[in-house]
């Protein structure tokens, strides 16, 4: 067996190296984020060799003449000044690990001055080697790194392609300019631009610089403080219509420190739950600021990963923030959004329901009872962001009298499917279904307990043995919400009670869908069953597709429906209304509008 021995400096770097280096990627990051904690307004990104050369210009505060050569050594920083501040980090940069694994896999010139000097120092740096000579420059730190992994050729082997590789470091270039918008940045590749934010926009224009994305027409602003725990959230987020097919559009910030939290994806998930389609997902650009005591970001290598001392203030906090943007809230910072009983594991969440709407109604009636038709004065309809504001004028106002009802201008009904409305802005198109759908949803969800209906004559339906078993087992949740249905051998059942919106519904595709669901919960786990018969439910008791409707029956979907917190889609994800814009149909009929 070999004996112990010390292992060398360089090698203890290089070791070091894999954790802090994983790919080109890691470079950018660890030397972009020096800039910024440098104080830098203009941060130069230029990447060639396929991407095993690297240059990185910033016009920070420089470093110190005196500092240079310790710079480059392991753990050396001027980020801490003793134990106490590892627990008050307010720094991108804290560990001074990232220039010593830097030289340690490439070759490394650093060319940087600061204010209180008239001339720069030059470092040239390989390996253990440093040497150190006077220059002309201008304020700032110039890192030009050239052969990344030159000395490592196993791990040169894993890089993937040039172009995967930058495409890391585009992403992450993007990222970090979302969480930066006071600071330009340029990326370059193989002397092409690539990206070009100006430095001091605004968020809003920072992400259409970056994306190409529209914030104004899309996204709803993200803004919540609590003065008392420290806590701020701000950013945007994107309205239920507008989503992706991925989650690589959560962009999350702690303290504008990019990270990977598991805390804050999921309340952005439940914030969105029951109003995206399944496979779609929000486009979220989120910064939570709070103490940084309050925050641990000294758990990863990568300074991804962080612990909150208050996980569950946390969750609670940005998934009420983004609930009440996206369902125009956001405007009234008084008003109290409790977050709705989770099916994560946060025990000390609140249970109470987060939905707010303004209909008094006590019973929800079937719209496919017969309607007298009644004369309906000419009003315009509002559009979607307008009836977002109808609702927060309302809601500034609670409590006062009922309003008089708002008048709704529907033109007809096409293939007895869906409403035609005259808008402002244009024809609007709303699918009666899931437009009631909705309303039916939230109105149950806010009552929690649903009014049942006695069934007195009911065949006995078949089941199989497995379906009994799991009837059985979720009675409570099923009579909450209005069901009873009895056993009455291992594959006989039969309903005993029935939601009174269900009443004219076939108890056999009742049944149908309440299996579905309790195999589905079972699989996901049960916390997930009362959301899934709510939404069933809803949809049953929603007048169908291929219904003809009154004109009244009409003018009473939509008015319910803009009463819901969450008008854009049904709790399926399917969106609700579209507006043909009177600029649209005067260009195809080639009229000036």
């Amino acid at each position: 067996m070999r004996r112990i021995k010390q292992l060398s400096k360089h090698l203890i770097n290089q070791i070091a190296a894999g954790e802090v280096i994983e790919r080109p990627m890691s470079v950018v990051k660890e030397l972009t984020e020096n800039s910024i904690d440098a104080g830098a307004t203009k941060i130069e990104i230029s990447v060639s060799n396929e991407c095993r050369d690297i240059r990185i210009a910033d016009n920070g505060s420089g470093i110190h003449p005196d500092d240079i050569e310790l710079a480059f050594t392991n753990h050396a920083t001027s980020k801490l000044e003793d134990e106490n501040s590892l627990f008050n980090i307010e720094t991108l940069g804290f560990r001074g690990e990232a220039l010593a694994s830097i030289i340690s896999i490439s070759k490394v010139v650093c060319t940087t001055r600061t204010k209180d000097f008239e001339y720069g120092i030059r470092v040239e740096a390989k390996g253990s080697e440093i040497t150190k000579s006077q220059t002309g420059c201008a304020q700032g730190t110039i890192f030009e790194i050239s052969d990344i992994f030159y000395n490592q050729p196993a791990r040169l082997k894993f890089l993937k392609s040039a172009k995967t590789e930058f495409a890391y470091i585009q992403e992450l270039v993007s990222t970090i300019a979302l969480s930066h918008p006071e600071i330009s940045f340029v990326l370059k590749n193989n002397g092409q631009l690539i990206l070009s934010c100006a430095q001091n926009s605004d968020l809003a224009t920072r992400i259409n610089e970056v994306y190409s994305v529209n914030v104004d027409d899309e996204f709803e602003p993200l803004k919540k403080s609590d003065k008392l725990s420290g806590l701020e959230v701000s950013g945007y987020t994107s309205l239920p219509t507008f989503t992706r097919s991925s989650k690589k559009s959560y962009f999350t910030f702690v303290n504008s420190r990019m990270v990977k939290c598991p805390i804050l994806i999921k309340a952005i998930d439940l914030a969105y739950k029951n109003t995206l389609p399944i496979g779609k997902y929000p486009f979220v650009v989120l910064n939570l600021t709070l103490p940084s005591e309050d925050v641990d970001v000294n758990a990863h290598p990568t300074k991804r990963e962080i612990r909150y001392k208050n996980p569950n203030q946390i969750f609670n906090f940005v998934q009420s923030a983004i609930s009440q943007a996206i369902s125009g809230l956001s405007y009234k910072q008084n008003i109290t959004m409790p977050a709705p009983k989770s099916e994560f594991a946060f025990p000390s969440m609140s249970e109470d329901n987060d939905t707010y709407f303004l209909d008094e109604t006590k019973n929800i009636e079937p719209l496919s009872r017969p309607f007298s038709p009644v004369s309906v004065k000419e009003q315009p309809v509002l559009t979607m962001k307008e009836s977002k504001q109808m609702v927060q004028t309302a809601l500034l106002d609670f409590p006062k009298e009922e309003k008089e009802e708002e008048k709704i201008k529907v033109i007809g009904q096409y293939a007895d499917t869906y409403i035609l409305v005259e808008n402002p802005s244009g024809l609007e198109i709303i699918d009666q279904h899931i437009a009631e759908e909705r309303y039916i949803y939230e109105k149950l969800k806010k009552e929690q307990i649903v009014a049942s209906q006695l069934i007195l004559i009911s065949e006995a339906l078949t089941v199989e043995p497995s379906e009994s078993v799991l009837i059985q087992n979720s009675q409570e949740v099923l009579e909450k919400y209005g069901y009873k249905i009895d056993v009455l051998e291992p594959t006989k059942v039969i309903f005993r009670k029935i939601p009174q919106i269900l009443s004219n519904r076939n108890l056999q595709d009742i049944l149908t869908e309440i299996l579905q669901n309790l195999k589905d919960a079972q699989s996901d786990g049960i916390n997930t069953l009362e959301e899934k018969i709510l939404i069933t439910t809803s949809c049953k008791a929603a007048v169908k597709a291929n219904t003809p409707l009154t004109v009244v029956q009409m003018e009473d979907i939509v008015r319910r429906w803009r009463t819901t917190s969450q008008p854009y889609t049904c709790p399926h994800g399917r969106t609700i209304s579209h507006i043909i814009l009177h600029k649209e149909l005067a260009a195809f009929f080639g009229r000036q509008k």
